[in-house]
């Protein structure tokens, strides 16, 4: 498949674009600045995000939006949720938007969400609110393919990939240990798996994996 990633260089979209390049699929780096890029064997289309058009997305079959913008510049993350569900709204193009933990509940009785208790660290909160503003819209959205992917609550950059995840739907889930665990190379493997089986369709699921 043709898979274009927005924010290929970041810690996430580095991992996930290197996993797509290795299972074969014909990639797309989408970068304002294309030295940044690790990951070799794809193209490349340096672009700042926001300059993006619809006739530049609607040629690859999946858009993964990557994104992460820096602090204080929260309000950017729904900005950009905003641009491309535009751009691909009615179009064959599915969306694949890599997104936070925040917005999970805390249990199945779905009250409360992660971002809305007291141990959620203040300085992650905007960009959770963001977050969970552009999982909302996304829902309400009829004329899009999209799925939007939650890490576990622990999203470890530097973790290792051990090719096992587990996967839940709307609310917190532990691994094994109990913990709400995940690297971002087992979250690269998930992103990946959904693309090429397409089991969650126009609905956020979340994965947890072993450390």
């Amino acid at each position: 498949m043709k898979v274009g990633v927005i924010g290929a260089s970041g810690k996430a979209g580095s991992l996930i674009a290197k996993e797509a390049v290795d299972r074969g699929h014909e990639v797309t780096g989408i970068v304002r600045n294309a030295f940044k890029l690790k990951t070799k064997y794809m193209e490349v289309l340096e672009k700042d995000l926001f300059d993006l058009t619809a006739s530049d997305l609607t040629e690859f079959d999946i858009v993964v939006d990557a994104f992460a913008p820096s602090t204080g510049q929260e309000n950017l993350f729904l900005e950009a949720g905003t641009l491309l569900i535009k751009a691909l709204e009615q179009s064959s193009t599915r969306l694949i938007v890599v997104g936070g933990a925040g917005s999970l509940f805390i249990d199945e009785t779905k009250e409360t969400r992660l971002l809305e208790t007291r141990e959620f660290p203040d300085f992650l909160r905007p960009t959770a609110e963001q977050q969970l503003e552009t999982l909302k819209m996304l829902e309400q959205t009829k004329n899009l393919n999209w799925t939007y992917i939650s890490p576990a609550v622990s999203f470890e950059a530097n973790g290792r990939r051990t090719g096992f995840y587990k996967k839940g739907t709307d609310y917190v889930i532990g691994n094994k240990r109990g913990k709400s665990h995940i690297s971002y190379a087992d979250y690269a493997i998930a992103v990946i798996d959904e693309i090429e089986n397409e089991e969650h369709n126009k609905e956020r699921f979340t994965v947890v994996g072993e450390e």
